[in-house]
């Protein structure tokens, strides 16, 4: 069964939340997708990924590359699942892919003060949740440590 986690982003950036979280997921040996809304932005979280930290380097490329299927963590703007991840992120509003269900965990982050991000989340849970998926809520604490709310 599919897992969606939602993560409330409050005073946190996606370009904060996002390394740490794929740095867990190579860290477990997934395989990993992340989605945005443009290629833009796909393009700037690319070279984000190159920079974020001096001491850390996190295997990626964009969907242009001709050899995509070999990329352990792969940024695009469409559905479609090239390097056969199983866990993929959903940022910027990206929609939940028509084959959600084929992933061991999607994961969303959301801006909690953004009225549009926030009323996109809620519609996806409530999709998630009539599909039958596990799905669990995230929000940081007051020291930045992701806490599971009920």
């Amino acid at each position: 069964m599919t897992e969606v986690l939602f993560y409330h982003l409050q005073d946190m950036t996606v370009e904060n939340v996002l390394p740490p979280l794929l740095e867990k997921s190579i860290e477990r040996g997934w395989r990993v997708v992340v989605q945005s809304t443009s290629e833009e932005r796909a393009e700037a979280l690319d070279a984000h990924l190159w920079t974020y930290r001096e001491d850390s380097f996190l295997p990626h490329a964009t969907w242009r590359v001709t050899d995509a299927e070999e990329q352990p963590i792969l940024l695009a703007v469409e559905d479609g699942n090239p390097n056969r991840a199983n866990i993929r992120f959903l940022v910027d509003n990206a929609l939940l892919p028509a084959d959600s269900e084929l992933y061991d965990r999607v994961v969303l982050l959301f801006n909690g003060d953004d009225a549009e991000a926030l009323a996109a989340a809620r519609r996806s849970w409530s999709d998630c949740k009539a599909r039958g998926f596990d799905v669990t809520y995230w929000q940081a604490d007051e020291r930045g440590r992701w806490q599971r709310r009920d």
